[in-house]
């Protein structure tokens, strides 16, 4: 379905299943598609599932405007979502910049938020000097992304240390990967990284100890960086549990599909 927002644009959002809602939202260059059908369908039934394609990517909107791409804006855009769904408070799962957006999501609109899943991400970087220098490389990507085009984006971005677990992935899923993120548009992912990315995006480290809802925090055994992360966030979250995902890098959901649907699905928040 396409939920209209309040400027004209719109989300594309897919809604399957019943129970309990979940809210998902996926990382940078990714999309509804990229969490796969078997995933979804596994989660459906335990769930009511509410998978969403982030504003300039999948199905969603096009829009080349960085501040429409603000960490305001696009909370906005899922309490949007939210209220043409008639739903006051679910729980949030989001992956990586999806993941930062849920955890922002959790800081500044609480009462919307009753619990988090939070695969590979972060609160943000801690020092103005780290977010200063982490703008200027955004910066520098997204002018290669407008003027390198697509193809070549999306191979630099395959080919980040970050994702290099996947390499063991069979050379089909891979592909399948680099033809969905083909799929975005270079204006709106340009756009993105200016109004979203990690340097762009305020600090929550020091908001961590007042999240009292029951968090999840997922990481992959392979990926040290965000294992790391996830480890000091699970040390300073008063309800927060930490679970590592074997044989999976920074894309749990991809690596490891398994193991992941079932830490989500066995994840029960009353139990905290």
């Amino acid at each position: 379905m396409e939920i209209p927002l309040r400027d004209g644009l719109h989300l594309h959002v897919q809604v399957q299943g019943s129970g309990e809602p979940l809210l998902l939202l996926h990382g940078f260059t990714g999309s509804i598609e990229a969490w796969g059908q078997e995933l979804l369908g596994g989660l459906s039934r335990h769930r009511q599932v509410i998978a969403v394609d982030l504003l300039g990517h999948g199905g969603s909107s096009d829009c080349s405007d960085p501040a429409r791409f603000t960490f305001e804006e696009m909370l906005q855009d899922i309490l949007d979502v939210l209220d043409a769904l008639g739903l006051a408070s679910v729980s949030w799962l989001g992956y990586s910049m999806g993941g930062r957006l849920a955890l922002g999501g959790a800081v500044r609109q609480p009462d919307r938020v009753s619990s988090l899943i939070l695969e590979s991400a972060s609160p943000g970087l801690a020092s103005e000097n780290e977010r200063r220098a982490r703008r200027r490389a955004d910066e520098a990507l997204a002018e290669g992304i407008l003027r390198g085009g697509m193809e070549a984006f999306v191979d630099h971005w395959m080919g980040l240390p970050l994702f290099a677990t996947q390499g063991k992935l069979p050379p089909k899923v891979r592909e399948e990967q680099r033809a969905r993120r083909l799929k975005n548009r270079p204006e709106s992912l340009a756009a993105c990284l200016r109004g979203m990315g990690t340097g762009a995006q305020p600090s929550f480290w020091d908001d961590l100890p007042k999240i009292r809802i029951p968090t999840l925090l997922m990481a992959g055994e392979e990926d040290g960086k965000f294992s790391r992360i996830a480890r000091e966030m699970a040390r300073v979250m008063p309800r927060a549990r930490l679970h590592l995902i074997p044989r999976a890098g920074h894309t749990i959901h991809l690596e490891n599909p398994l193991a992941w649907l079932a830490a989500v699905t066995t994840f029960d928040p009353a139990s905290f």
